[in-house]
C-alpha cells in the first residue's frame, strides 16, 4: 500500500467521523443554549429590556425545533431593536 493510498483512505474515514463530531458538538451547544434560553423566561420584563429583548421575542423563538439554537435568533432581534431605539433618539434631538 502506498503512502498516498493510505493517506486517502485515512481521510475518507476521518470525514464521516468529523461530521459526526461536528453534529454532536452543535447539538450539545444548542441544548446548553436552550437551557440558558429558558432562564431568560424567568427574568422580569425590565431585565429583558436591559439586554434588548422583550417577552414576545422569547415567544417567537421558543417554537423552534429542539436541535435549533434559539439564542442565535435572539441576538439579531436585540440588534434590530437597538438600532430602532437609536434612530428614534436621533430623530427626537
Amino acid at each position: 500500500m502506498s503512502t498516498v493510498h493510505a493517506t486517502e483512505t485515512m481521510h475518507q474515514h476521518a470525514r464521516p467521523v468529523a461530521r459526526i463530531v461536528y453534529a454532536v458538538r452543535n447539538f450539545l451547544r444548542a441544548w446548553k443554549n436552550r437551557r440558558d434560553f429558558y432562564r431568560l423566561g424567568e427574568m422580569s420584563d425590565a431585565e429583558l429590556a436591559d439586554i434588548g429583548l422583550t417577552r414576545s421575542d422569547l415567544h417567537v423563538v421558543v417554537d423552534l425545533p429542539f436541535g435549533r439554537d434559539p439564542t442565535v435568533h435572539l441576538g439579531p432581534l436585540a440588534e434590530i431593536r437597538r438600532r430602532e431605539i437609536e434612530a428614534a433618539a436621533r430623530q427626537s434631538c
